[in-house]
Parts: C-alpha cells; structure tokens; sequence
C-alpha cells in the first residue's frame, strides 16, 4: 500500500449503492487520495435498501457531486483540474464518455457484477439467477466507452444456491467485489497489475429488466419459473400473475 506520507495516488470515484460504499471504504483504508466522489442523488421514491455513498462521503469529508450527467463539459474541466491517477466506478449507473475517460493517467477501472465476458450489461446478477446459473462473481476490469468490454485484472467467484434470491446473491457479490479490489489494488497501484484480454465470444450481453417482465408464463417448465420468482424477489419488483 502506498505510503500516506508520500503523494499518494489521487483517484476520482463514480459509485453508488452498498458495493460503492464498501468499495470506496478499500480505497481509503490503502491511503490513496480520494480527491472527488462522483455519485447519483438518493431518490425519496425508491427502494433504497442500500448504503448511500454521499452519506459516507460526507461523512469522510470528501467532496461528492451528484450531477445529472457525467459527461458535461464543466465537469469534465473540473476532474481535469484535479490531475486524476485513477478512475474507479463502482455501481456508477451511467457511462463515462472518450473525455472523461481520457483524463486519469494511470487507467480507468470498473467493478461488474459477473464473471465478464458472461452477463455483461445491466442487472447481471438477476440475469445469472433467472438463468439458472450456479455461479456467477464480481470482475474488476478496465473502463472502455464500450459497457464491460475491457482488460480484467481481478475477478471472484460466488456460488448460487438453487434457491437463492438475487438478493441473497447480491449480498455475495457485494463481498466478492470488496475481496477482488482488495487483492488487486496493491498491484495496481505499483503498476505491476496483470491484465487479462477478454473473449467477448466466450459471452453474452444483457439489458435491463422492467417490472412487467416478472410476469409469469404458465407455459414454461417449473424450473424456469422457479428462477424467474427467485430471480426478481423483493427487494426487486417482483413475479407476477393474473
């Protein structure tokens, strides 16, 4: 770990949720210099039954802006003023544009919910449950304009129960993210990470899912059905039928 003593490495964050938090809590534990947060506003109106990174950074008194778009020029010109090593985005919910992402010296990092190149995209850990799948992780890779594309320098594995819930999985996603930056995070930042190329055709890509997509087809095999209810279970809007 860097010695605090000495200009640590100074790193803009883009996070939100509990895996922001937790991660965010890595970083400052290494002594890194967390020079800006950037995170979303927390919405009254949703189900928010996760940590709040502006409630943490305020706490750690460190600036924090929740602005609508990342990419707006005044804010890019303002993390350019701040001479970034890194970037970090942990659960951000929008995509850095070519102008932020050119910005940090040293690279742009981002921890996904999956083992990449599988479920790249949106919702991955729902996605893995209503597959059937009996595994999935958390991946640390680097920041390209193309969603989840990137090097992976770090990745951990979580197992899914059959009848797990995605939230019983996230919760393990979470501490899988939290491990695979902790091991990383040395290496990275003495520049000696080892970077693994993806096979994107060893993959898949998933979009986002809506409430009415929890509706139930009778028609499928009760496996299938079984997966979609534990797949979207509260916190989650939830299955469905009429």
């Amino acid at each position: 770990m860097p010695d605090k003593a000495k200009n640590p490495p100074r790193v803009v964050v883009f996070a939100y949720h509990s895996v922001g938090v937790r991660c965010l809590e890595v970083l400052h534990r290494s002594g890194v210099d967390i020079a800006l947060i950037v995170t979303h506003p927390d919405d009254p109106s949703e189900n928010r039954w996760f940590d709040s990174v502006a409630e943490w950074a305020a706490q750690q008194g460190i600036p924090a802006l929740t602005p609508p778009n990342p990419n707006d020029p005044a804010l890019v010109e303002r993390i350019s003023a701040l001479h970034p090593d890194f970037f970090f985005s942990f659960y951000y919910r929008q995509m850095l544009g070519a102008d932020l992402l050119a910005l940090p010296k040293r690279g742009a990092y981002n921890l996904h919910g999956s083992l990449l190149p599988r479920y790249r995209g949106r919702v991955p850990v729902n996605w893995a449950v209503i597959c059937g799948e009996t595994e999935t992780g958390a991946t640390l890779h680097v920041m390209t304009l193309k969603p989840d594309q990137g090097d992976i320098v770090a990745q951990e594995k979580v197992p899914i129960g059959p009848d797990d819930t995605a939230h019983d999985v996230f919760l393990r996603v979470i501490e899988a993210g939290e491990r695979a930056l902790s091991q990383v995070l040395p290496a990275l930042l003495a520049g000696k990470a080892v970077h693994r190329r993806q096979d994107l055709s060893q993959g898949n890509y998933c979009g986002g899912r809506r409430p009415e997509d929890g509706k139930i087809d009778w028609s499928q095999p009760a496996q299938v059905i079984h997966n979609l209810v534990r797949g979207v279970a509260p916190p989650y809007p939830g299955a469905f039928t009429l």
